[in-house]
């Protein structure tokens, strides 16, 4: 299990360090701050596209072999934007790098639940998803801190490094025969859509991690006064974020295991709700910024894990077609997170624009809670689901 996060953190480094590249891409290629940052929408996008496609190409191939594909498939993407000579080059290596991240993330959280009881399967889930966590509290500020004292290749070949350490681990320690059932073709992929309930919990995912990702997007903007535009006081801002969201991610897959995944979403999205709407006071003081930051990443970061355990619970016959889904969903926020950023800092300015993205939190849990109710009529937990 460790070493399916392991591979979670070493590809999860590649796209989270790319917020902290930004500046580096915009000074070496001359180009506008809106065309470097379509480098992460342009990413999260081919994320969201190649993981139900992906996944159903080789829904019937062993885990093992997925796995490695996926993360060599990074690796060249990787490689290949640290040799990029030029913005379009760039944007090419990082359609590959995530057509990698999109078939493996999901990949290692079905083989996750798979390796363990079904009562256990929520801390399982949870120990690989805190590999993306830790991509955000570790690899990002790192990979972050790589670039600014030497330069922003030496950042890629650093993540390009960590996904061979990943290849490795995965090679010898997943076993060789592990298979989950096949769910068939795209169009198979595409049916859990079919399901309402589904089709809410993804609705709850997507708009829940837009709300997450506004505020993770234009964090540099948004701390501006307290950062000093520092960028070590923004990697120390970014660090804090990612160790609470490590805490709260391993918190929830204890609680969903306890409580169900419904009730976690349920105080997970509320708690991020509270923390988003005091963003705005504390934006001046860096000490008043790291209490919020450290406060509101903890509900932000227990949403994955309870989702995905409701929905391998819903449709288990569908187990990595729904994870994919889901993935996929959560790739499509960020990408809109940029967007609805922007438009809110446009808006009401980079002080209030975590207002906006309160809003949305406070709508996914009204999806959220729609799903619930379907759910529990034909759901023998109930709430719990």
């Amino acid at each position: 299990m460790a070493v399916l996060a392991l591979g979670v953190f070493a590809v999860g480094t590649g796209e989270f360090v790319l917020a902290g590249l930004l500046p580096m891409l915009v000074e070496a290629f001359e180009i506008s701050v809106a065309g470097a940052g379509q480098i992460v929408t342009v990413f999260a996008l081919t994320c969201a596209v190649s993981a139900p496609v992906l996944t159903a190409l080789t829904a019937v191939w062993r885990r093992r072999t997925v796995l490695v594909m996926a993360t060599v498939i990074y690796l060249l993407g990787a490689v290949g934007t640290a040799l990029a000579g030029s913005y379009g080059q760039i944007l090419a290596a990082q359609i590959v790098a995530a057509a990698g991240v999109g078939l493996f993330i999901p990949n290692a959280s079905v083989t996750a639940a798979t390796l363990v009881a079904p009562r256990l399967q929520g801390r399982a889930i949870a120990l690989v998803v805190t590999g993306f966590t830790a991509a955000v509290a570790f690899g990002a500020p790192i990979g972050t801190a790589l670039g600014g004292l030497l330069d922003w290749r030496a950042t890629m070949w650093f993540t390009a490094a960590l996904a061979v350490i990943g290849l490795v681990g995965v090679w010898v320690l997943v076993p060789e025969h592990l298979h989950v059932p096949s769910a068939g073709g795209l169009r198979a992929q595409l049916r859990p859509l079919g399901d309402r309930r589904v089709l809410l919990l993804l609705v709850t995912t997507l708009v829940a991690f837009t709300a997450v990702f506004v505020p993770y997007t234009y964090i540099g903007v948004i701390y501006a006064p307290a950062t000093g535009g520092s960028g070590v006081a923004l990697a120390v801002l970014m660090l804090t974020g990612g160790i609470a969201g490590a805490v709260g991610n391993l918190a929830a897959g204890f609680l969903t295991d306890r409580l169900g995944g419904a009730r976690v979403v349920t105080i997970a999205l509320s708690w991020l709700t509270a923390g988003l709407l005091v963003v705005p006071l504390a934006v001046g003081h860096f000490g008043a910024a790291l209490a919020v930051v450290g406060f509101y990443v903890v509900g932000a970061f227990a949403i994955t894990t309870p989702q995905q355990h409701r929905l391998i619970g819903l449709r288990p016959d569908a187990t990595p077609i729904v994870i994919s889904l889901n993935q996929s969903v959560l790739y499509l926020a960020i990408a809109m997170s940029g967007l609805v950023g922007g438009a809110g800092i446009e808006l009401l300015g980079s002080r209030y624009v975590s207002l906006v993205a309160a809003a949305l939190a406070l709508l996914a849990l009204g999806a959220s809670l729609c799903a619930q109710r379907l759910m529990r009529p034909t759901s023998a937990s109930g709430a719990g689901v």
